[in-house]
Parts: C-alpha cells; structure tokens; sequence
C-alpha cells in the first residue's frame, strides 16, 4: 500500500515522491513522500481529523530559509502556499493566510493604505513561517504587529493563541511544536499609501545593498547572539568566503550560504557547521541556526556538529 492510499480524502492535492528542491531557495534536497496542498483551513482541518498518527507530518511555506536534506523528507509535507494565500481588511485590521507570502501582504496594506506593515517587504517567508520563528526585519517583528494567530492541532482542532500566549521572543515562539497556523490578524494604522510605499521602497534598496542577489540562498543562516551580529562574529572568525563543496559562506553578507550551483544539501549543512565551530574557536558563541534544517541524511552521509545548540520547535516554515 502506498502512503497516499493510507491519507483521508481532500478537496486539495496529493502528489508522490516531490523533489523538493523546486520548493526551497537553497534549490537542494531529496523528495517528500507525499506532498499535500490543502483548499484551505476546513480541508486542512479534516485532513489532520484523517491523517493516520504514525505518519510525520511537515508543513512549509516559500521554503526561504529551510534546508532539506539529500535524504529526503518522510510522511506528508504540507504546502500552504499553493492555495492559503488571501488577505483582506477591516478597518486597520488585516487578516492574511498562512501561505500569503510576507510581501504580498505588505504591498496589499500599501494599496489601503494601511501602515504598520512595511517591514514585511524586507522578509522572504509567509505569514506561517513568520508566527512560527517571530521573524522580523528592519526595527520589526511579528510580535509588534500580530493580534492573534489562528491554526489547528494535529488532530485538527482549531487553536489560537495572542503573541504574549506563544512566548514570542527574538526569532522564537513557544507555540506547540505540532500546531500548524493557518492565519492570523495583523494591526495596522491608517496611512497615506504614497509615504508607506516610499518606506518599502527603501527597504527593498537597502536589503539589495546588504544581501546576496541573483544567487541561490535562504534567508540568515544564524540568529544574532545576545548583545551582537552574527554576521560580525563569523567575520571575524575569518570564515567569510570559506567553500566546502559547492557551498559558500556569502562575501557580501558572511550570515548567508549561498549555493554556488553544484552544492548538495549536506554541503550547506557541513558548511553551516563549520562556522560555528571556526566562531566557538576564536571565542564566540554558539550560534543557534535560523535556517530550519529538516529530512534525512543521505545514504552515508553524516555532520559533524558543533557544540549543541538550543532547538526549535517544528512548524510553519516561512
């Protein structure tokens, strides 16, 4: 019997064995098992209801800043953004899909002219993946503007939660590691659209002067220590540039990996390794992965990690 056959009926999509390479920024991985693309939040809902419980289940959005390995992933990856992907307003309420991407919501609050939001132009994740890390850009984070975020349990219960609730701090959340979020509303202020579009304009300008374009990257690798810059830590552990395999730390921003066009997943990881390791020796910090690193290893394949980190909670990936 194959997995799709053991897998409720929905009103979205199945497909068998997806390279999941086409789905993430690095543009590396193995494939899903089963890859589903939910109608929305009720089919979503009674494909968690139906889901087998010995199935893993994991959701993702743009595939940004997630990594999958060579190995592949196992049980059933959930696509949001395919079909989960509405925004609307009322008043300077803002209510947005899980799967919308970040500046599809930002550029839909300019149209509105709704202000508040403008920072979302400058994070290359959804809505999903910004409740489940807290991510934030430019003075911001979900945190400051997230009224409430809604979504469903593994068994496919509704749940909700305020920001205070999911312990929203720097790039972390303590929502439960099986809640899947499926929208949430965003507060916003009244605005005059021309100001709020010159704002993401800048934004846009200085995130193209500071970050690598027109390569194949994810978003930042590592979150900034306590009190410092990550990409100043491995600066100066002298790692900016360092290649392994087909993956190479960025020479114009040293907190992004860039695949050079041959890289396997297990290159990036490898190399994301090594600069913790190269930081801890010079006397830096641990630092903690921003990107989320996901499947399995490859046949033969095994990382040598650094010192252990503090981990996250699987979820929404941005």
């Amino acid at each position: 019997m194959t997995l799709v056959n053991r897998l409720p009926a929905v009103r979205g999509t199945y497909a068998d064995a997806v390279d999941m390479s086409r789905h993430t920024w690095f543009g590396v991985g193995g494939p899903a098992d089963v890859v589903f693309c939910p109608r929305d939040a009720d089919d979503l809902a009674q494909f968690l209801a139906g889901c087998p419980a010995d199935i893993p289940l994991l959701p993702v959005g743009a595939g940004s800043n997630l990594l999958v390995r060579d190995g592949g992933v196992a049980g059933v990856v959930i696509r949001l953004n395919e079909f989960m992907t509405s925004v609307s307003h009322d008043g300077t309420t803002v209510t947005a899909d899980a799967g919308a991407s970040d500046a599809d919501v930002a550029r839909y609050a300019a149209r509105e002219g709704l202000a508040g939001l403008e920072f979302l132009i400058g994070i290359p994740g959804t809505i999903g993946g910004g409740l489940r890390m807290n991510a934030g850009a430019y003075g911001s984070e979900f945190r400051d503007v997230t009224l409430r975020a809604y979504g469903l349990d593994r068994q496919g219960n509704a749940v909700s939660a305020t920001p205070d609730k999911m312990g929203m701090a720097y790039r972390h959340s303590d929502a439960p590691a099986d809640w899947i979020f499926t929208h949430a509303t965003l507060s916003a202020v009244s605005g005059a659209p021309d100001a709020i579009k010159a704002r993401m304009k800048e934004i846009i300008a200085s995130r193209g002067d500071a970050q690598p374009r027109g390569v194949r990257t994810g978003g930042s690798t590592f979150a900034n220590p306590p009190g410092g810059k990550a990409w100043q830590e491995i600066d100066a552990a002298g790692c900016r540039g360092m290649v392994i395999g087909g993956a190479q730390v960025s020479e114009k921003h040293c907190n992004f990996l860039i695949n050079t066009g041959t890289a396997i997943a297990h290159d990036l990881e490898t190399l994301g390794e090594a600069v913790r390791g190269r930081v801890q020796e010079h006397g830096g910090p641990s630092l903690r992965w921003e990107i989320r690193r996901v499947g399995r290893l490859a046949d033969g394949r095994r990382i040598i990690a650094a010192q252990p980190e503090t981990t996250q909670p699987e979820g929404n990936g941005a």
